[in-house]
This record gives C-alpha cells, sequence and structure tokens, in this order.
C-alpha cells in the first residue's frame, strides 16, 4: 500500500503503536527518504513511522503445525489399536518401538522410537510425550 511518492498528506503502510498492527496511516512529517511520524487511519495515533512487520514463523506456530501432524498421525493409526492388548505404563519397565501402552492420565499410547537407554517416545492422542522407562 506504499505510495510510490514520499510526501506529506500520501498514504503509507506502517505499524501502529497503538493499534499494534499494520495499518493506513497518512504521512505528517519526512526526514530525508523516510516519513517521520505519521497518524493511523484507523485511531488517528499520531506517532513515528515505524515499518510494517512481515509474517514471520514463530517457534510457537510451528509448535502448532507439529501437534496438528501428531494428531493426524494418531487418528490415522487409532483404528488397528486394541486396547485390551495395551500393557499399562511403568517407568521400571522396559518397552519396544510398536508396544501399545496404557498411561493413567494420557490414556492409550503407541511407542514410537526408544531415545535412549532410558527413555521413549510415545505417541498419544494429544501429541508425542517422552516418557522414562527402564
Amino acid at each position: 500500500m506504499q505510495s510510490t511518492s514520499l510526501a506529506i498528506g500520501n498514504p503509507v503502510e506502517a505499524r501502529c503503536s497503538k493499534c499494534r498492527k499494520n495499518t493506513a496511516h497518512i504521512i505528517l512529517t519526512i526526514a530525508e527518504q523516510d516519513p517521520e511520524s505519521v497518524e493511523c487511519k484507523i485511531c488517528k495515533h499520531q506517532h513515528n513511522f515505524r515499518r510494517p512487520t512481515t509474517a514471520k514463523t514463530t517457534a510457537l506456530r510451528q509448535a502448532i503445525l507439529h501437534k496438528d501432524a501428531e494428531c493426524k498421525e494418531w487418528k490415522r493409526l487409532r483404528p488397528n489399536m486394541n486396547s485390551a492388548k495395551a500393557t499399562d505404563y511403568s517407568m521400571a519397565a522396559t518397552y519396544k518401538v510398536k508396544t501399545l501402552i496404557k498411561h493413567p492420565l494420557f490414556g492409550l499410547g503407541l511407542v514410537q522410537r526408544v531415545v535412549g537407554s532410558q527413555k521413549v517416545e510415545i505417541l498419544f492422542e494429544d501429541g508425542k510425550k517422552l516418557m522414562r522407562c527402564k
């Protein structure tokens, strides 16, 4: 939305310090090659020009996407799981990949991988958990 020519009164997109998002602004003053102060068209707040922010993939977004993938994997694997064959989870037990586990808090789970000598990664309905074992 940035105008090709910078002049007082022209529209420009900027990050509003009051709305806390990218909005349309009007240029109030110019310093060298950039607007110096602007006014938000939405809230009418006047502030120093801040370049609009770009969409960034945050760690939180990545975690959410990862969790969604785990839930889809669970839904795909669940029909083949027989809960009657599941063993109760115990930190004192040893587990192999594809072992079906019954956990008192997380419910039914499937061992995905053995991590070192005392941990296993188990896929539960609400995502993967790293659990202790013997």
